[in-house]
């Protein structure tokens, strides 16, 4: 079992938008074994391979016992409908903050194998899909704070 250690805020790799996957071979298989493995912990929703430092468009999930990745995701659908909640993330520990993201929505991609890989989520898997993939852009929860919220993030951050 490989549990890889996860890179925090002020590392460049989450800053920089991962390169798409383009062979789906053992390497792939070991950072899906890796992503998976690491993100089976209490607590744990969701890992993008640049939180372990791997520049790649692969992420895993675990949400509501279930795990799996999804490589190469995009998200197709989101609904009009929105949440509110409190959203963290392993690569800014202890810090939590409400973040709008669609109720519901649809990621698109490939499994380890290279077969189209279809996930629909509605409250927590919509909002880990959407984290996730911000993730492989380069984007943090942070980013998407406003007005009083953000902030109050900052000023946790400086601190």
């Amino acid at each position: 079992m490989t549990v890889r250690p996860i890179r925090e805020l002020g590392d460049p790799v989450l800053r920089t938008p991962a390169d798409p996957v383009r062979a789906f071979d053992k390497d792939l298989a070991a950072l899906v074994r890796d992503l998976e493995e690491t993100v089976d912990h209490p607590g744990r929703a969701g890992l993008a391979a640049p939180q372990i430092g791997v520049g790649l468009r692969v992420f895993s999930y675990n949400v509501d016992g279930v795990i799996g990745h999804l490589v190469n995701p995009t998200i197709t659908e989101r609904s009009a409908e929105t949440q509110d909640g409190d959203e963290g993330c392993l690569s800014i520990p202890h810090v939590f903050a409400p973040t709008v993201r669609a109720m519901h929505c649809v990621a698109e991609g490939f499994d380890v194998r290279g077969e189209p890989l279809r996930i629909e989520g509605s409250g927590l898997m919509a909002r880990c899909l959407q984290h996730e993939v911000d993730h492989l852009d380069g984007k943090l929860f942070v980013d998407r704070l406003t007005g009083e919220a953000r902030k109050t993030v900052l000023r946790a951050l400086r601190s």
